[in-house]
């Protein structure tokens, strides 16, 4: 026997001692990186490596067997097929894609809302010209692989849609209330897979989601890091935190379960992830980039990094900048525009089909320098 789902939905749990020792390490780690000057090509070095890592491990949890080699040749397009495995080739495509627009809005400072939720769901799905899913209309089940039992029971699809809008509405009243950042990243994941809107795709959604609410509530720490890859290597641990009650059906306990345990193990995954970027931020810090000219240090995060992709080429189009800072083309040809402005971009083809752009005579001397790892 089922109950009605509530409209407003209420999370249940404590700031316990370990969460608070763990948003404290969080801060921490997060001041050192950000105020440890890397070269431009050491941060895209770190915030790809750990994109393909995200990517790989996301998509692995849910049973894609694609090596990381494999699925680094698949996003690096060296590979656009592999024999028997064409769903996991594109699974890994689809959740590269969705990752570099889940940045993009984060940088954007888009709202969260079910728009912004259905769209991400249909590029994890079906890619990114896909058009925004809808929720599911029939009731899904979690089962054990080999015993064939139920593990988990979703809500009815009669009650999703609200459900669906009542973890908004908490997010947009916990933003307000400066609710810590990583307790809403954690407790969007988990109401996220507790609702299990859809038949597939849920827990590389929520994973995303979990990213957004950080990178976009300030704690994308420059993009340095991977907590997908962490959540594979314990499977155990992920799946065990996220079963708050002992009974499989949603109606009978779930909807009101106490979630500091999750919170807890979540925090505490977070506050590792993140002093292991800043150990491997320190590492690579030394040498630093304060003796660098003037014309350098005018140059922002951004185009630091762009200024990164001369060393291997002698112009670049707006889809490589855009690629590679994970930004939507048409945002990067406005910024490029600005930068041609700003005289260390000129246009080397002015073709609007093909436009691309070289270093001004200027900057053209610095290409070394931001590329010294």
């Amino acid at each position: 026997m089922s109950r009605k789902a509530e409209s407003a939905w209420k999370p249940v749990y404590v700031m316990s001692p370990a969460m608070v020792r763990g948003l404290m390490e969080i801060e921490a780690a997060k001041a050192v990186v950000e105020n440890t000057p890397l070269s431009p090509a050491v941060e895209a070095e770190l915030r790809y490596k750990a994109r393909v890592r995200s990517t790989h491990y996301s998509t692995r949890i849910e049973g894609n067997r694609l090596t990381l080699k494999e699925a680094q040749d698949v996003i690096e397009k060296k590979k656009t097929s592999l024999h028997g495995r064409q769903r996991d080739v594109k699974e890994v495509r689809n959740y590269w894609d969705a990752l570099l627009k889940v940045e993009d809005w984060a940088a954007k400072k888009v709202d969260f809302g079910e728009d912004l939720i259905r769209r991400l769901h249909a590029m994890v799905e079906k890619g990114l010209r896909a058009k925004p899913t809808a929720y599911r209309d029939g009731q899904n089940v979690i089962r054990d692989s080999q015993s064939g039992g139920i593990v988990y029971m979703p809500p009815e699809a009669k009650d999703v849609g609200m459900l669906m809008a009542a973890l908004v509405r908490w997010v947009r009243k916990a933003e307000k209330e400066s609710i810590p950042v990583p307790v809403i990243a954690a407790l969007v994941h988990y109401q996220f897979v507790t609702i299990h809107p859809y038949y597939d795709g849920n827990g590389r959604t929520a994973r995303l989601l979990a990213t957004f609410i950080l990178q976009r509530g300030g704690y994308g720490l420059h993009g340095f890091f991977s907590m997908e890859e962490h959540h594979a290597r314990d499977l155990a641990s992920y799946y065990d935190s996220l079963v708050v009650h002992q009974h499989h059906n949603y109606y009978y306990g779930r909807a009101e379960a106490e979630l500091t345990g999750w919170i807890e193990y979540f925090i505490a995954l977070l506050a590792r992830v993140f002093t292991q970027a800043k150990d491997e931020a320190l590492k690579l810090g030394k040498s630093g980039i304060l003796s660098e000219p003037e014309k350098l240090r005018r140059l922002d995060h951004r185009a630091r990094v762009v200024l990164a992709l001369f060393a291997k080429k002698d112009s670049i189009t707006a889809k490589d900048a855009a690629e590679t800072l994970g930004l939507s083309n048409r945002m990067m040809r406005i910024l490029m525009q600005q930068w041609v402005e700003d005289g260390w971009l000129t246009i080397a083809n002015t073709s609007n089909r093909s436009r691309s752009y070289s270093l001004s005579e200027s900057y053209r001397q610095f290409v070394g320098n931001v590329t010294e790892i």
